[in-house]
């Protein structure tokens, strides 16, 4: 039972390790994958020319760590009934780079819906390796131009199970070429090739990132628009208006997307209407919020949340969107002039690299600092040792004469302390014999006394000899005998010295000690 727990905790634990790790690796794998030229940190310009019926628009924008700023724009009004020339848009083109004092940039021309196809087409998700020749070989098919007359682009809109959705747009090259080489012979090359629709859902994208708008730009005799979703275009529509009567614009236009409608709600983002009001009649505006049943925008009236550098009071929403979908990173337009063709931006390794090195060399550091630090000690200890020299020498000797002295200190202290002195022997003795004794011969060792003499009783001697705290073993030597001249006994005494015998027992005691441990 406790061992299935433990598995379970294992189990537990490890599941919750790999969330955490999934959901840290992708930041992760962001620092180590960065680049000098990422997107934000990279600065880049760009000037976006639109074409629009009845005006040209131009605007200069730049990039800075990820902040985009719109400095100068220009309107410049055409006939309502026509579109720009080339040569016309030419010389105008030229004429704001020199107000805005640009010599060379980055170019996006956008191009009217008019002018493109728009399709939404499916195919099996089998062709995902190979989109870019599939679309080639089928445009003919869906379009009515030909891969050789088109400028086209696609997006991948969703992936379902076996199936793919695309977005294609194309425009015939015929009526676009002549702008792209007139703008070319005057020194500026168009780098990007757009439609206005798709720069308007790149502006709301920017706008409202969290929902899927549907956009409608209302004129006096027609409409168009189309549904947004993550700023890609994903339904277009066009039209015009039976009537002028405003009732009936609304009513045609609640049927152009009530489908649409359904499609945005399915999507799990909530819809909302972002419309673009040409048509000045402010009866209009007030019936188009009256009756549909969803947030209205109106994009005239609406803060684009894009920086100016100063008030532009001629600046289109169409030329915006273009800026954007140039330098914000998270765009996803489409560039016409690619054909299909997208380049797969390997993944920088640059800065892993740096990183991996720089890892390895503090570990090397690591290992070796310390080493290197030991070894320096090492060398300053042997420095001050060499320099040092002669003052160890003699302190060495001065500490071998203190040892000398020593020694022999002690082995005077010992030889006081372990030896009793004969004069306090003599002085014992002096002071033990009565007067009537006296001595003759006095013979002291290192262990023993012995004396002679005469006393008027030497057996009174042998007592007295003996409460000595000196001498112990005391006896006779020889026989005593009375001296008949001296009338005294002549007596021959030996001793031991008390304190010689103790030391002695005690030395030869120890002695034996060490030869046991021995």
């Amino acid at each position: 039972m406790t061992r299935t727990i433990a598995i379970k905790k294992i189990v537990s634990i490890a599941s919750d390790s790999a969330i955490k790790l999934k959901e840290m690796w992708p930041p992760v794998q962001r620092v180590l994958t960065f680049s000098i030229a990422d997107d934000i940190i990279a600065p880049k310009k760009n000037l976006c020319i639109s074409i629009e019926k009845g005006s040209l628009s131009i605007a200069y924008g730049s990039r800075f760590l990820s902040r985009i700023k719109i400095r100068k724009s220009r309107n410049y009004p055409l006939d309502q009934e026509r579109y720009p020339q080339p040569e016309g848009l030419v010389s105008s083109v030229a004429l704001a780079m020199r107000d805005f004092g640009i010599v060379k940039t980055d170019v996006t021309l956008s191009i009217p819906k008019a002018w493109a196809i728009i399709k939404i087409a499916e195919f099996p998700s089998t062709i995902k390796e190979t989109l870019s020749d599939v679309v080639s070989y089928e445009l003919d098919r869906l379009t009515p131009l030909s891969p050789e007359d088109a400028f086209y682009d696609f997006r991948v809109l969703k992936e379902d199970g076996k199936k793919l959705t695309l977005l294609i747009v194309a425009a015939k090259a015929d009526s676009i070429t002549p702008y792209v080489n007139a703008l070319k012979e005057k020194g500026i090359h168009v780098s990007r090739l757009t439609v206005n629709l798709s720069c308007i859902g790149t502006l709301c994208h920017y706008m409202y990132k969290k929902e899927n708008p549907i956009f409608l730009e209302i004129k006096e005799d027609g409409y168009e628009g189309a549904l947004f979703f993550d700023g890609v275009i994903t339904h277009a529509f066009t039209g015009s208006f039976p009537t002028a009567d405003e009732k009936s614009k609304i009513e045609t236009i609640m049927t152009e997307i009530e489908l649409l409608l359904n499609e945005a709600k399915q999507e799990g983002k909530p819809p909302q209407i972002i419309a673009l009001l040409k048509d000045s009649n402010p009866t209009l505006k007030e019936m188009l919020r009256l009756k549909m049943n969803l947030p209205v925008r109106i994009l005239n009236e609406t803060d684009t949340k894009v920086k100016l550098s100063e008030p532009q009071k001629e600046l289109t929403h169409t030329v915006i969107g273009g800026i954007l979908e140039s330098l914000w990173p998270k765009a996803k337009g489409i560039n016409l002039l690619e054909k299909g063709h997208h380049e797969i931006s390997k993944t920088p390794m640059t800065f892993t690299i740096i990183l991996i090195c720089a890892i390895i060399v503090l570990w090397v550091l690591y290992i070796i600092a310390p080493l290197q630090i030991e070894g320096t000690k090492l060398n300053e200890i042997d420095r001050q040792i060499t320099l040092r020299k002669d003052e160890i020498k003699k302190i060495e000797g001065i500490r071998k004469e203190i040892d000398g002295l020593s020694n022999e200190i002690s082995t005077i202290h010992n030889f006081k302390g372990n030896r009793s002195m004969t004069l306090n022997t003599l002085k014992e003795l002096t002071t033990i014999l009565p007067k009537t004794a006296w001595l003759t011969r006095v013979k002291i060792t290192e262990p023993t006394v012995e004396i002679e003499g005469y006393a008027s009783s030497a057996t009174e001697l042998l007592p007295k000899l003996e409460t000595s705290k000196y001498f112990e073993k005391v006896a006779f030597a020889s026989p005593t005998f009375r001296d008949v001249r001296m009338n005294s006994d002549r007596f021959i005494i030996k001793m031991e010295r008390e304190g010689i015998k103790k030391d002695e027992q005690e030395k030869e005691k120890g002695e034996k000690v060490k030869s046991e441990k021995k």
